[in-house]
């Protein structure tokens, strides 16, 4: 009896996921490029106080992998042949990553990514900090990562033409525009108001750590953490957006909604969405009824790294 080619066990798998399996198949490729992914399968999905960990079987010409998600690393089968072991070694290396300051991933873009740069810069700083000229260069970066976060969220809505639009580094203007159309309503009175506040006070917390003489460590670290909610805000709005507000797949209802970008959509990459539970999603560029992004099943081998080395999901 002969073993099935790898590159032809999709056909016989009665769940897919493709829009995932892509995801994970493009960070194989990122970590690994000299091989070519033949086959993606997701075994099972573990809770561990709380966290979700996809754990993902890949075969390659050349190797075979485990693939843990959140964050995902990879780790060949043969040194890691236990599974429960993988695992466990996963969530303790990823709880001492986590304790780090993490870096850009080149090969996982997001809108945000200078955003994220600006705020690593901002903690980078911080952290050598000794002298009140130190610390006040990390209210400067605070500043930037402000402003570089309403440049993502302001090519990203649309603000209707009477609106007149301030200039680009006045942050606190610009956060009026954008609540106003991520948070508008009367429903939403309150949390608008909260939103534009909370803004409005981190950005004049940054503004006088990076004048003040007397900035310090403390000071500098509630500055920190202050900018920080307000970019978790905005980009949570963002992504509420994105979701049409709601959270239920408009074909089946399930909440097993999940966002993905992908830098190929319009001239900067946009969120699309996907739902876990049946078909549907919203990527522009396939229809509900493609087997997207995956072509027929004899051609999984050469398709599968090479459709798109944008697309990632975000949970």
């Amino acid at each position: 009896m002969h073993p099935i080619p790898p590159e032809l066990l999709g056909r016989y798998s009665v769940e897919r996921d493709p829009f995932s399996e892509q995801d994970i198949a493009d960070y194989v490729h990122s970590q690994a490029r000299d091989e070519t992914v033949q086959h993606v399968e997701r075994i099972k999905r573990e809770i561990v106080i709380g966290e979700p960990y996809d754990i993902w079987d890949v075969t390659t010409d050349q190797d075979r992998w485990w693939v843990i998600t959140h964050p995902t690393n990879l780790y060949s089968q043969k040194h890691f042949p236990s599974l429960d072991y993988t695992l466990s070694f996963h969530i303790g290396l990823m709880m001492r990553v986590r304790s780090r300051s993490s870096s850009l991933d080149g090969n996982d873009p997001t809108p945000f990514d200078e955003v994220i740069r600006r705020q690593e810069q901002a903690q980078g700083r911080f952290e050598s900090a000794v002298e009140a000229e130190d610390y006040q260069s990390v209210g400067m970066l605070l500043r930037e990562a402000l402003v570089s976060v309403v440049a993502a969220l302001r090519r990203r809505t649309e603000i209707p033409p009477e609106v007149e639009q301030p200039q680009a580094a006045n942050f606190i203007v610009w956060t009026d525009v954008l609540m106003n159309q991520l948070c508008g309503g009367g429903s939403n009175k309150e949390l608008r108001q909260h939103l534009k506040n909370t803004a409005k006070e981190a950005w004049q917390l940054a503004n006088w750590l990076t004048h003040s003489r007397s900035a310090d460590k403390t000071a500098a670290a509630i500055a920190i953490g202050s900018c920080e909610t307000v970019i978790g805000h905005f980009i949570m709005l963002l992504e509420r957006q994105r979701v049409g507000g709601t959270e239920t797949c408009p074909a089946c209802k399930s909440r097993d909604i999940r966002s993905h970008f992908d830098v190929d959509i319009g001239l900067d990459g946009d969120y699309f969405l996907s739902c876990g539970a049946c078909d549907w999603h919203s990527h522009p560029d396939y229809s509900t009824n493609d087997d997207a992004p995956h072509e027929a099943p004899d051609e999984v081998a050469e398709t599968v790294p090479s459709v798109t080395s944008s697309c990632r999901e975000h949970r």
